[in-house]
């Protein structure tokens, strides 16, 4: 840029460098994921850029990591699924703790058989809903991946109930599920909301009491019921309400040109 001094001579005008402190924040402004982090190399923009546009170009990064996140955020795991869930478990403790109910190892293998067919249907159900919400149909198999990051620890539980029951030490199978809960919200923490760690280190520390306490009964299922309703209405509230809360402001592609544009 130009500007006319005295006699007619033309003479350059110093360059408008921003501010020390807004240049470092966007020297080192990173976009931090859970999988990557993207640096955007703009030493040599900054020399030419007015504090203006820094702080619009600060705008519009931040909006660009807001939209990263969302991309990366996993949808599919419904949290009205999981508290359905823990409030059968719920249930079905209140049930096999009637008078009614046979008071034998079976008979209660049977019952959380079914609580844990019913649950898994209803989150099945979810994200079946999920998957086919989209109008567009753009939904791609891969988008599901987190589904099958929870699949090993489901089928680990498995093999040591099998284990258990075969070896008739069903006083381990309490700790041995809350456990095991616990891992599958580890192996999705990376896709969902940061307190999903509490969830899973509520189930940890109940699968360690439950196996390190003395004189754990299988036939009282209070202990599996009570912690079941807690983890999964915990699960579920912190899934609903970020599924509600994040919602960040989009700004249409073309809006950063247009007002480049107009102060050109």
């Amino acid at each position: 840029m130009e500007a006319f001094g005295e006699g007619g001579n033309t003479e350059h005008c110093p360059p408008r460098h921003p501010k020390p402190q807004t240049r470092s924040r966007l020297q080192n402004f990173a976009l931090q994921s859970n999988s990557a982090s993207y640096t955007f190399p703009i030493n040599h923009v900054l020399t030419t850029m007015s504090p203006n546009h820094v702080t619009e170009a600060l705008a519009h990064v931040r909006e660009l990591q807001r939209a990263v996140l969302e991309r990366q955020r996993f949808r599919g795991f419904s949290g009205r699924a999981r508290m359905t869930s823990g409030t059968i478990a719920l249930l079905a403790a209140a049930v096999m703790s009637m008078d009614f109910y046979p008071s034998t190892n079976l008979a209660h293998i049977l019952g959380w058989g079914a609580v844990f067919i019913v649950a898994f249907f209803f989150n099945a159900v979810a994200l079946a809903c999920w998957f086919a919400s989209d109008h567009g149909g753009r939904r791609e198999v891969r988008s599901v991946r987190p589904v099958i990051d929870v699949i090993p620890p489901i089928l680990l539980g498995g093999l040591l109930t099998a284990v258990m029951i075969l070896n008739r030490e069903y006083q381990f199978l309490f700790g041995i599920w809350m456990c095991l809960f616990g891992l599958t919200n580890m192996a999705t923490r990376m896709v969902l909301p940061k307190l999903i760690w509490g969830v899973g280190l509520f189930y940890f520390a109940a699968g360690a009491v439950c196996l390190l306490a003395p004189h754990v009964s299988f036939t009282n299922p209070w202990p599996m019921g009570i912690a079941f309703f807690a983890g999964e209405w915990i699960g579920g509230l912190v899934l609903h309400y970020d599924g509600a809360r994040y919602m960040p402001e989009r700004v249409p592609a073309g809006d950063f040109e247009e007002q480049n544009d107009e102060q050109e």
